[in-house]
Protein backbone atom coordinates (compact mmCIF):
# COMPACT_ATOMS: atom_id res chain seq x y z
CA UNK A 1 0.00 0.00 0.00
CA UNK A 2 0.99 3.87 -1.07
CA UNK A 3 3.75 2.44 -3.17
CA UNK A 4 2.78 3.79 -6.70
CA UNK A 5 6.31 2.31 -8.17
CA UNK A 6 8.21 5.57 -8.61
CA UNK A 7 11.45 6.29 -7.26
CA UNK A 8 12.44 9.47 -4.70
CA UNK A 9 13.88 11.90 -6.27
CA UNK A 10 16.15 13.92 -4.75
CA UNK A 11 17.74 17.43 -5.64
CA UNK A 12 21.03 17.53 -6.43
CA UNK A 13 22.32 20.13 -3.48
CA UNK A 14 24.34 23.03 -5.50
CA UNK A 15 26.81 24.81 -2.86
CA UNK A 16 25.68 28.17 -1.83
CA UNK A 17 27.96 31.17 -2.65
CA UNK A 18 29.92 33.11 -0.08
CA UNK A 19 27.49 35.87 1.71
CA UNK A 20 28.15 39.08 -0.13
CA UNK A 21 28.93 40.87 3.07
CA UNK A 22 31.51 37.93 4.10
CA UNK A 23 33.28 38.35 0.59
CA UNK A 24 33.44 41.98 1.01
CA UNK A 25 35.28 42.03 4.56
CA UNK A 26 37.34 39.35 3.54
CA UNK A 27 38.49 41.41 0.69
CA UNK A 28 39.00 44.31 3.02
CA UNK A 29 41.23 42.19 5.13
CA UNK A 30 43.46 41.12 1.95
CA UNK A 31 43.82 44.39 1.13
CA UNK A 32 44.74 46.22 4.59
CA UNK A 33 47.42 43.06 5.64
CA UNK A 34 48.87 44.22 1.86
CA UNK A 35 48.53 47.22 3.03
CA UNK A 36 50.70 47.06 6.52
CA UNK A 37 53.05 45.01 4.94
CA UNK A 38 54.04 47.55 2.69
CA UNK A 39 53.75 50.41 5.17
CA UNK A 40 56.02 48.57 8.01
CA UNK A 41 58.23 47.80 4.75
CA UNK A 42 58.84 51.07 4.27
CA UNK A 43 59.29 51.81 8.07
CA UNK A 44 56.45 53.30 8.88
CA UNK A 45 54.14 52.73 12.06
CA UNK A 46 50.98 53.42 10.61
CA UNK A 47 50.72 49.61 9.63
CA UNK A 48 49.64 48.87 13.13
CA UNK A 49 46.42 50.76 12.16
CA UNK A 50 46.41 48.41 9.17
CA UNK A 51 47.05 45.32 11.33
CA UNK A 52 44.29 46.50 13.23
CA UNK A 53 41.91 46.90 10.39
CA UNK A 54 42.67 43.43 9.15
CA UNK A 55 42.05 41.79 12.47
CA UNK A 56 38.24 43.71 13.21
CA UNK A 57 37.59 42.49 9.09
CA UNK A 58 38.45 38.82 9.47
CA UNK A 59 36.72 38.85 12.59
CA UNK A 60 33.46 39.95 10.36
CA UNK A 61 34.43 38.09 7.82
CA UNK A 62 33.67 34.81 10.13
CA UNK A 63 30.64 36.35 11.42
CA UNK A 64 28.95 36.28 8.62
CA UNK A 65 30.05 32.75 7.41
CA UNK A 66 28.54 31.53 10.67
CA UNK A 67 25.69 33.53 10.53
CA UNK A 68 24.83 32.52 6.80
CA UNK A 69 25.47 28.76 8.01
CA UNK A 70 23.51 29.11 11.12
CA UNK A 71 20.28 31.04 8.61
CA UNK A 72 20.89 28.16 6.20
CA UNK A 73 20.44 25.49 9.27
CA UNK A 74 17.39 26.78 10.50
CA UNK A 75 18.54 28.19 13.59
CA UNK A 76 18.59 31.68 14.56
CA UNK A 77 21.46 31.76 16.49
CA UNK A 78 25.01 32.54 15.76
CA UNK A 79 26.53 31.86 19.18
CA UNK A 80 27.35 28.06 19.44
Amino acid sequence: MGDTGGQAVSPRQEPTPMPRLALYALAVCVLSVAAAVVSFAQGSWLGIVWVLLAGLTSNMAWYYLRRARAGRAGSGSVTG
